[in-house]
Order: structure tokens, then C-alpha cells, then sequence
């Protein structure tokens, strides 16, 4: 399973730009021992990489009791992540820096979904 995003899926992602702030919805299934090996990651991406790009947490929490789902459909954990724009969440991923830490997310991970989300129109 993929965990992180390659070449291709962050060009589609810059592609599909409506423009403006994006948050990113990430669900987490973590691998034995890997709660602690992403800590490790989201410490660091919260210290140093979330403000160098401009981004923020919205929400972060433990998955619990699945209402609706198939068996192997619930996440361990789940996040919201704001970003300024897509061009900042792409810039950040190419950092060196960046790509250093995701190391620990990545061997943290059995499987995730990274995906951006686009705001309903708002209604009057």
C-alpha cells in the first residue's frame, strides 16, 4: 500500500489547483510499533515545517468506533491539515529537510490516505 505521494500524484494534485487554501484529510493505519515512530514525525512537522509552509493542524485524534465501515475500513488515526495552497503543501514535501523526517512517517505507516479536500460553496 502507498503511504506517501510520488512525482505523478503531486503533479495531478497542482493540476487539479481551484486555487486558495487546501486542507488535506490524512487517515492513518499505523504499523506495530509505529505510533511512536510518527509522534517522532508529527513533532518535528509541527516545529519546523508547518510553520516554515504556512500550515496548521485543524484536528488531529485517535480513530474509535466505526458507525458505518467494512471490515478493515477503520483508521487508526485521523488528521486535518490547512495549508496556504497547494504550491505550499508541494514545496513543503520537496524540502530536503522535510524529506528526512517523512522517513519516520513512512516506516511508521501499513497504510494512509492523503487526500486534499476542496470547501462546499457556502449557501445563503
Amino acid at each position: 500500500m502507498a503511504v506517501d505521494p510520488r512525482g505523478a500524484d503531486l503533479k495531478r494534485f497542482l493540476a487539479g489547483d481551484p486555487g486558495g487554501p487546501v486542507v488535506m484529510l490524512n487517515l492513518l493505519r499505523f504499523a506495530d510499533g509505529g505510533r511512536e515512530l510518527y509522534d517522532r514525525y508529527a513533532a518535528a512537522l509541527h516545529e519546523r515545517f508547518l510553520p516554515r509552509y504556512g500550515g496548521e493542524v485543524l484536528y488531529a485524534g485517535d480513530g474509535s468506533t466505526a458507525l458505518a465501515a467494512e471490515p478493515g475500513q477503520q483508521w487508526d488515526a485521523v488528521l486535518l491539515v490547512r495549508y496556504p495552497s497547494r504550491s505550499a503543501f508541494s514545496q513543503m514535501v520537496a524540502d530536503p529537510d522535510y524529506q528526512q523526517v517523512t522517513t519516520w512517517r513512512t516506516e511508521a505507516l501499513t497504510e494512509a490516505v492523503l487526500q486534499a479536500t476542496v470547501p462546499w460553496p457556502e449557501r445563503s
